[in-house]
């Protein structure tokens, strides 16, 4: 095998074969640590980019946000809620008075609420 980088090559012709063997493992063991931690960091990025995506980031539905995660404020708009003013509405309209050809007053036989009628 070829000396370590750090090793000038007379040096390394000089220690012992015992030695040898030792630094070798030793370097398969520091290029064996090196790729598994290149392993997990890469692990750790994709973990962290799981983590972070919510339903507006990916295609995930909104239930798999997390309870506490804060929604969008929007700014809150000039218009009050309901009806506009201007507005004519959905209403039907009346049949007219002519129109009937009976009239049915209904009342509750007994009151079960409240105040009176």
């Amino acid at each position: 095998m070829d000396p370590p980088p750090t090793l000038p090559q007379d040096l390394w012709d000089q220690t012992p074969p015992a030695v040898r063997a030792s630094i070798e493992t030793l370097a398969g063991q520091v290029q064996t640590l090196t790729s598994m931690i290149h392993t997990l960091q890469e692990q750790g990025r994709a973990l962290q980019e799981q983590v972070t995506q919510t339903s507006r980031t990916s295609s995930r539905p909104p239930s798999s946000d997390p309870p506490q995660s804060p929604r969008p404020s929007r700014p809150r708009g000039q218009r009050r809620r309901g009806g506009q003013p201007g507005h004519l509405g959905q209403t039907r309209p009346l049949v007219p008075v002519d129109a009937v050809d009976e009239v049915v007053v209904l009342q509750p036989d007994q009151w079960s609420g409240g105040q009176a009628p």
